[in-house]
């Protein structure tokens, strides 16, 4: 029998994923569900997908879908994708992208890379979960970033005590969970906190493609290009995936960064899992280099609409002191409610009398604030399902 006694210290940090069990809830009819932050399957392009594996699997091609294959990556997609970087600003070559299984994977790979236990890394609070989850197993201590405030660098290393600060991790474009976006400004204070400081900023791009609204900021990474001239001076970690625009179960993401950090990162997912899938990448490829320029623009107008309903819902039936974010993109709505509700709490009471189902806020601070925040997601329901769920939401409010 293997006991608590036998198991690495870290993982007494490692804790269920309150979204992943979350999900559960979807298979059940009775409730609606505005807690996956998951896209919807119906705007998978599937068909293309289909073509693309026909394609990868034919005669000869086989050999090479189903085969071993070099760690960084299958080199035409990672091609295809330094060409998507520089049109944002990131001028790049495929040896500065690393293919990994989902950018959650590359999170983790980060974490190893760059934290020993003790060291500080700076988040956001709230932040990613799972983001959080990633970084916990190596074991850091957490101190919160706010882009732009007016905190000193100094403060920063001193209350790092004994460890080193090591990086800031933000995603910069309608964060997971508040769906909120830093600004130029902010990018740029951040960027000066990182030379202070000397640190690396992990740039978490998950949602960059899917802005609604007001004129795209460009990356931090390309900020940091503008000023140093080569990807190669910069220190910025760029993490992108494909799971937001094409398919989330294919597991493709990336990496895009300096060669040296890229190289480090090879050496980690050799010992890792040697490389991703193969035929998935290939096949995200084709539908990528075929299908990605068309495709994306479709499921940004029906996610913007979704949005719309869910804040014009909001704004007819949520009850005085309940305040929420407006985000400009990505899948989220950030709700505040009274400090003397408890979202945790408001889930189990709504899940027996309501049928309603959200994530509560406090698993996303690293520091177990938050208990009166709750987050819900706008992309799987049209109006009747958002205006009953809302109202329902609105019912239980004003109930507590």
């Amino acid at each position: 029998m293997i006991t608590e006694t036998m198991l690495a210290s870290r993982m007494s940090r490692m804790k269920a994923s309150e979204i992943r069990e979350l999900l559960k809830l979807l298979d059940q009819p009775d409730i609606i569900s505005f807690a996956g932050g998951i896209p919807d399957p119906a705007l998978f392009p599937a068909q293309a997908f289909r073509d693309a594996m026909g394609l990868a699997l034919a005669d000869n091609a086989a050999g090479i879908s189903l085969q071993y294959s070099v760690s960084e990556g299958y080199a035409p997609l990672r091609d295809w994708i330094a060409g998507q970087m520089a049109e944002i600003g990131i001028p790049c070559t495929r040896d500065n992208i690393l293919i990994t299984s989902g950018s959650q994977q590359a999170l983790d790979y980060l974490g190893k890379l760059l934290i020993s236990p003790g060291d500080t890394a700076l988040v956001r609070g709230p932040t990613y979960l799972g983001a959080l989850g990633a970084f916990n197993a190596y074991q850091p201590r957490y101190d919160r970033l706010i882009p732009g405030d007016n905190r000193p660098a100094s403060d920063y290393a001193e209350a790092a005590g004994d460890g080193r600060v090591k990086f800031a991790y933000l995603s910069p474009d309608f964060a997971n969970p508040t769906g909120e976006t830093i600004g130029a400004a902010g990018r740029d204070a951040l960027l000066d906190l990182a030379e202070t400081l000397d640190i690396v900023v992990i740039e978490d791009a998950a949602y960059q493609s899917l802005r609604y609204d007001g004129q795209a900021i460009p990356p931090i990474l390309a900020r940091e290009i503008a000023r140093k001239g080569d990807i190669d001076a910069c220190r910025t970690v760029y993490c992108g995936s494909f799971s937001k625009t094409l398919a989330p179960g294919l597991r493709v993401g990336w990496v895009c960064a300096p060669r040296d950090v890229i190289r480090r990162l090879v050496l980690l997912k050799q010992a890792s899992d040697l490389h991703s899938p193969t035929l998935n990448q290939i096949a995200t490829h084709i539908v990528a280099r075929d299908h990605f320029a068309e495709h994306v623009p479709g499921i940004r107008k029906v996610y913007r609409r979704r949005r719309d309903l869910m804040l014009d819902a909001l704004e007819r039936e949520m009850p005085q002191g309940v305040s929420w974010t407006r985000p400009e993109g990505g899948m989220f709505v950030w709700l505040t409610l009274p400090q003397t509700m408890d979202g945790a709490d408001l889930l189990a009471r709504s899940l027996q009398s309501e049928k309603i189902a959200f994530v509560p806020g406090h698993a996303f601070f690293a520091d177990g604030g938050g208990r009166n925040t709750i987050r819900l997601s706008f992309t799987l329901h049209e109006q009747a399902m958002v205006d009953e769920g809302i109202a329902r939401l609105g019912r239980l409010l004003r109930q507590a």
